[in-house]
């Protein structure tokens, strides 16, 4: 170890938010809503693809976290999905015990719903847990 030594610590530790911090999110994210944009481009075909590396949600049998990337692919109509909006919206699951194939569904239904897009596929590629992999892909 070198001679190092750490000292024990005599502080207090803070449970709880920091004061002015995280009720902002806590608030925003219990509220997200799905928020579309006018296509700045609606007479085109072109594809936007949407990477959400840092899903969660629960498991509803164990309660347990589950982790997947979120992937959109879609062709907007009038309609695109304002991004900040969708951060929000997917960040809302993370308390949710919901299973791989209702949440992967619940997403797509949301942005079909939103911005009614030409073509819509949304992708959940779950982590692997228990060793069982899964990956959920829902298309319009």
């Amino acid at each position: 170890m070198l001679g190092l030594t750490r000292a024990p610590f005599t502080g207090t530790l803070q449970t709880g938010n920091i004061q002015g911090m995280g009720d902002y999110g806590k608030k925003e994210i219990e509220t997200a809503t799905l928020e579309p944009w006018e296509n700045p481009s609606p007479e085109r075909d072109y594809t936007i693809d949407i990477s959400y590396p840092e899903f969660t949600c629960l498991c509803p049998r164990s309660g347990y976290p589950d982790f997947a990337t979120i992937r959109i692919s879609y062709v907007p109509d009038k309609y695109v999905v304002e991004l900040k909006s969708l951060k929000l919206y997917l960040n809302s699951y993370r308390d949710q015990a919901v299973s791989h194939e209702a949440v992967t569904n619940k997403i797509f239904n949301g942005i079909k719903t939103a911005v009614k897009p030409r073509s819509l596929e949304v992708t959940g590629d779950f982590n692997v847990r228990g060793n069982v992999k899964t990956v959920i892909k829902v298309t319009l």
